[in-house]
């Protein structure tokens, strides 16, 4: 459904945390055979080598076309017997959308805090719900270390289709053609946007019009579920301004959340949805699970103004993305959201 990255090599603080992130990034790494000797090996599973190629030939299309870094990402593979690659934890306070921030090296102060072991994120998401935050924890498929290593492609990638893995490789490469630390809105706006962009670009290249159809329609469908969070988002933000009592508080969110709940259902069946985020839905409904969304697409509108505005030209678009993330906060927030007046429609 939405794709997500994490970045978590240089970002542990704590001892007993920082030994957990060192010794399952370096078994991620130890892991990697190269995908040219997998693919030359009669021992390799016929459906492996079929992925595999498919998986080269999108990594060959993210440079050659979408002019993404040419490096050794991707390049590999490893299969980390478990179904993610990491877990995210996110948590906010009851009555507020903001989430909780982790500040770590290299990467800034992120809106989550990751792990590659499920029960220590599961622990640590147990302790912050005691002490009465909203919590929400997510198994992540992809890993990035922001070009500081070649990360390869994991088992936990193939899961999807093929347009899936060509999202995961496209939304991680952009993070390494540029990544704003203490932004994650905007890193993760260009990194989605670059991703949507460039599935929409492979697409067009190898695909029937059919299967070209189908995605705009995903990212329609993508798009207007978004509004929908944007619409319970503000509801709440105008619940948690009254002064309330906290019992009054508490009800005044649980009826909202309830009527979400009702309003996406009428929505479903309005559009003709097949039911794709029943779950998302239905499971941990809460202030840290709605900031999760808002983290990768509150800018996204605004990168694909931007690419347009520079003629559908990726190496203009990145150049003009770099140049806003050199704004000071405030004015590049203020260039953001007047991009975003400028956008029409999902995808160019």
């Amino acid at each position: 459904m939405l794709i997500t990255g994490l970045v978590i090599m240089a970002g542990c603080s704590r001892l007993g945390y920082y030994a957990h992130c060192t010794q399952g990034h370096l078994a991620l790494l130890a892991g990697r055979t190269p995908i040219a000797k997998l693919l030359s090996d009669p021992a390799t599973p016929e459906e492996l080598v079929t992925q595999l190629q498919e998986i080269s030939r999108i990594r060959d299309f993210a440079s050659t076309e979408l002019k993404l870094p040419v490096n050794g990402s991707y390049r590999s593979y490893s299969d980390l017997n478990r179904p993610f690659a990491t877990w995210n934890v996110v948590a906010a306070k009851e009555f507020d959308l903001q989430p909780l921030h982790w500040c770590f090296p290299v990467a800034g102060c992120l809106p989550y805090q990751g792990f590659f072991d499920r029960q220590r994120a599961e622990t640590f998401a147990a302790e912050l719900k005691k002490q009465g935050y909203d919590t929400y924890l997510y198994g992540v498929a992809a890993y990035s270390t922001l070009g500081w290593f070649d990360d390869p492609v994991l088992r936990t990638f193939l899961n999807g289709s093929p347009v899936d893995w060509a999202g995961i490789i496209f939304h991680e490469l952009a993070h390494q053609q540029l990544f704003l630390p203490n932004d994650p809105e905007f890193s993760e706006g260009f990194a989605t946007a670059v991703e949507q962009l460039g599935v929409n670009q492979w697409l067009d290249h190898n695909a029937s019009p059919g299967a070209i159809a189908a995605y705009h329609q995903r990212i329609q469908g993508e798009v207007d579920f978004i509004q929908l969070l944007v619409n319970l988002r503000q509801q709440l933000a105008d619940l948690y301004r009254q002064p309330l009592c906290p019992d009054c508080m508490r009800q005044g969110k649980a009826e909202l959340l309830a009527s979400f709940i009702a309003d996406y259902d009428q929505w479903k069946r309005e559009a003709g949805g097949d039911g794709g985020y029943d779950e998302w839905v239905s499971d941990q409904l809460n202030n840290a699970k709605l900031a999760s969304v808002n983290t990768y697409h509150q800018t996204v509108a605004s990168f694909l103004a931007l690419f347009v505005q520079q003629g559908n030209n990726f190496a203009q678009f990145y150049q003009a993305a770099r140049e806003i993330s050199k704004l000071p906060e405030n004015e590049r927030i203020a260039r953001l959201q007047f991009l975003e007046q400028t956008a029409h429609n999902p995808l160019p």
